[in-house]
């Protein structure tokens, strides 16, 4: 389970890093040249700036000035991107302590409830960012497709298809650090009702005082203990 644990972190932390990079990235649409005649300008814009470049390679980019004066879906989409790289952050170092290949986070039984904590806090990580990028491309897709909509048109940028990735790694990351913690809680519970038996046998066998330790032992042997049987027939019989 170990090993399952190893690809389930890496996991985890690939998509936390395409998460952050969507987040900050500025091609989360670009101008659409499809019915444009020039195309040596295009128009990029993220969750923080917009981006205006042309095919010499020159770049310049302004970032959104105001807070309140921006769409709500916009709003919404930085809300959902912040909660996904910090879930995925805390997740990252809960699964640090929680890996059994790792020496900190106490018992097996622990470790497996940090694992599991971890698990979870990727999963939500991971639909946070799948929510964000969808209702973004949701809004692109509704405007470009819309026959009443005059303004600029746009299409999807490479930050949405980033930040899909991001979600599905962190999903299945989590997923499997949920279900790699099954066999922990079945050997911690062996471990357990073995040292039980182990001390009521000792107990059992300690409380003899030590002359009638030899005695002891040899009425546990099946061969001792049928003699005794019969010596005490014999007994009987003569009575």
């Amino acid at each position: 389970m170990s090993g399952l644990q190893i690809l389930a972190f890496l996991g985890g932390v690939a998509g936390l890093g395409a998460t952050i990079g969507a987040t900050v990235s500025n091609e989360w649409r670009a101008t659409s040249r499809a019915s444009s005649v020039i195309t040596a300008t295009w128009v990029l814009q993220g969750l923080w700036n917009n981006c205006a470049g042309n095919a010499i390679g020159s770049l310049h980019c302004r970032p959104h000035h105001t807070i309140l004066q921006l769409e709500g879906y916009l709003i919404a989409c930085r809300a959902l991107m912040i909660s996904a790289v910090i879930l995925g952050f805390f997740g990252s170092i809960f699964a640090l302590v929680g890996m059994k290949c790792t020496k900190i986070g106490g018992s097996d039984k622990n470790k497996a409830r940090i694992a599991c904590f971890a698990g979870v806090h990727f999963i939500l990580s991971g639909l946070c960012s799948l929510s964000s990028c969808s209702i973004y491309a949701h809004r692109i897709t509704s405007e470009f497709f819309d026959p009443m909509f005059i303004a600029q048109k746009y299409e999807l940028g490479a930050a949405l298809f980033i930040g899909w990735g991001g979600s599905v790694l962190c999903i299945l990351g989590g997923t499997m650090l949920c279900f790699s913690i099954a066999g922990s809680f079945t050997s911690s519970k062996r471990e357990v009702n073995y040292i039980y038996r182990g001390a009521a046998s000792h107990s059992r066998i300690s409380s003899y005082p030590k002359g009638q330790a030899k005695s002891v032992n040899q009425r546990l042997t099946p061969d001792n203990s049928t003699s005794s049987r019969i010596q005490h027939f014999d007994k009987n019989v003569y009575v």
